[in-house]
């Protein structure tokens, strides 16, 4: 199972006042990577009604599934590129967030001349330290970023085997990011967030994201600790009497 657009429901929710689509690719948290039909007929749809697209692609080297690519929304054609706002960043693949460091990548002018004079007095400047960082990582950092890629790849197989043995609990298939979307409605649990941070483990809540039915977890951590993050998750729930 992937979890993709629902286009008919995202057409139907367009008004006269609608003006622009916010995307994520690959998906936070679905973890899916879209495909071109998918993402053309996204496209299709921002063309029919003159809407600008701020596609979030910031997890576009962390892509999971070997015979799957990162398509760039704004490279299906001049179209789409004159109509997109692509958001890029080093600071997931490479763990430098708090260096603050990130970029948009605008092709029409005009449209990158009201980006530019928007974001004055609200978005910061990048800062040296960041962007040095950023040079170093995008010019330096490939064959580490393979090597973590490996990694998360044996932690989200893990993950996945473990998680789908614990009654109540189904993670399906992760095709890019570190981050699970576990579906826990079968627990019954009143406080999905709540219940997990009173067994020691941290997890986003899926309300954040518009489904209380879900809980976010970060695989991109030592093995030990995901391991452990596991056993908890399991114990708590084998102790949990479900509700009446």
């Amino acid at each position: 199972t992937r979890f993709i657009l629902d286009l008919e429901a995202l057409e139907n929710s367009i008004t006269p006042d609608t003006h622009l689509i916010l995307f994520c690719n690959p998906h936070n948290p679905g973890g899916t990577v879209y495909r071109k039909e998918e993402l053309q007929q996204l496209a299709d749809i921002a063309k029919k009604h003159q809407l600008i697209i701020c596609s979030d692609e910031i997890h576009c080297d962390l892509i999971l599934q070997p015979d799957l690519v990162h398509i760039p929304l704004a490279t299906l054609n001049p179209d789409i590129a004159a109509r997109t706002i692509t958001l890029m960043a080093p600071s997931k693949t490479y763990n430098i967030a708090g260096l603050g460091c990130s970029f948009a990548i605008i092709p029409d002018e005009q449209l990158r001349k009201q980006f530019i004079n928007i974001r004055k007095g609200i978005v910061p400047d990048v800062n040296l330290l960041g962007y040095t960082a950023a040079i170093g990582a995008y010019q330096a950092g490939d064959a580490w970023n393979q090597k973590q890629l490996n990694y998360l790849r044996d932690n989200r197989d893990y993950l996945i085997k473990e998680i789908n043995q614990i009654p109540g609990l189904k993670l399906n298939p992760i095709e890019a990011t570190y981050l699970a979307w576990i579906d826990v409605s079968a627990a019954k649990l009143e406080n999905p967030a709540h219940f997990f941070e009173q067994a020691g483990v941290g997890m986003s809540p899926g309300r954040d994201f518009g489904d209380s039915n879900y809980m976010r977890l970060n695989f991109g951590c030592p093995r030990p600790m995901l391991e452990e993050a596991v056993k908890r998750i399991k114990n708590a729930l084998l102790n949990h009497l479900p509700c009446a």
